[in-house]
């Protein structure tokens, strides 16, 4: 991410019964694993609903059989000792493959690296619990239930 910049994101809120589904990522210098929903970088003239259907398609080679905007949410950050600032647009999301809410986790292709996606209950990012970011978006799920 460079700096002194906005970066737009869209995230996809997917959710399996009270599970949602999210990636596992780690920051070296806090050296805390923390979890975020699937999604990226909106592109300069792309919208943010064809942004979404494109993350998905390149993280995870999935379809989305439904979008629907839900929030924006505002996100400043330090991670990996890195400053960032992002304006996030979230929505609701299926998955069209019906068997990918069988399985327990995911590979997640991310730029240079592979990451893991997993099914986590809400509750889990509760009070003691590993962090859930964007910042705000625990409390926004929560007031929403």
């Amino acid at each position: 991410m460079k700096s002194g910049r906005i970066r737009p994101l869209v995230l996809g809120l997917v959710w399996r019964g009270d599970e949602l589904l999210v990636f596992e990522g780690y920051d070296r210098i806090k050296e805390e694993i923390y979890y975020r929903p699937l999604g990226g970088g909106i592109e300069f003239g792309e919208h943010s609903r064809e942004a979404l259907r494109r993350e998905f398609r390149e993280e995870l080679g999935a379809e989305l059989a439904s979008a629907r905007y839900t929030a924006t949410t505002e996100n400043i950050f330090v991670c990996n000792g890195r400053r960032g600032h992002e304006i996030i647009l979230l929505y609701e999301a299926t998955l069209a493959d019906q068997s990918l809410y069988e399985r327990e986790t995911f590979e997640v292709r991310e730029e240079t690296e592979t990451l893991t996606a997993r099914w986590m209950p809400l509750r889990e990012f509760q009070e003691g619990g590993p962090p859930l970011y964007p910042d705000g978006l625990l409390e926004l799920l929560q007031a929403r239930t």
